[in-house]
């Protein structure tokens, strides 16, 4: 498949492979993936969005559970495949990216917690400065960022980036966000050499 040149850079690898990384992404729960963060996301009704929603799972367990949830995916493929297997749940999807997020942004909504799950190491240096400062603009005082960082060997034809704990928590902080959480753990899918970092962040004050 050719990617179109809009595409974001990021997302490469994903549209070829959406059948299989949707079987892969639901045979984990929601409950297993986020087991170290869940004290950190708000009770229910709030609004949640999911940032590369992928296949939608965590976004269905969310919207399941009461919240207003919406899923970003910029990947036309995954996005129609979450959009059927989980039909039974009341999610915006949405299509767009990092860094910009130029369709959130530009609609002024304001979100309860923000979730990035396996995101944020397909971001370029660059990327990140720039995503940073418009998810800070998304969240109100007292929001959360909950994130994870994906770590070992990068598959055939992907892009991510060696992002570490540490440089995303001091890059949060020039944006009013402060950690409230760091925690490493295996890989759910048991894949050799690959681990996770962990990241809850809180939006302490006012930016922009």
């Amino acid at each position: 498949m050719i990617n179109h040149p809009n595409t974001p850079a990021g997302t490469a690898g994903y549209a070829e492979a959406a059948d299989v990384l949707v079987a892969q992404y639901e045979s984990v729960s929601f409950a297993e993936v986020h087991r170290d963060v869940l004290h950190l996301f708000p009770s229910p009704p709030s609004d949640i969005l999911d940032i590369g929603a992928g296949s939608g799972r965590d976004a269905a367990a969310l919207a399941a559970s009461g919240h207003r949830v919406t899923a970003v995916e910029p990947t036309a493929e995954l996005r129609s495949l979450g959009r059927r297997i989980h039909a039974d749940q009341a999610i915006e999807w949405v299509d767009d990216s990092l860094p910009e997020l130029a369709v959130l942004r530009s609609r002024g909504r304001r979100f309860h917690l923000v979730l990035m799950t396996a995101v944020w190491m397909h971001l370029d240096d660059r990327e990140r400065t720039s995503a940073m400062a418009g998810i800070a603009d998304l969240l109100g005082v007292g929001g959360f960022v909950v994130l994870s960082l994906r770590h070992g060997p990068v598959p055939a034809g992907r892009r991510m980036f060696d992002v570490t704990p540490e440089e995303t928590v001091r890059l949060a902080r020039r944006h009013g966000l402060a950690r409230v959480h760091l925690g490493e753990r295996a890989d759910p899918h048991g894949r050799s050499g690959v681990h996770w970092s962990y990241l809850g962040l809180r939006k302490e004050t006012v930016t922009g």
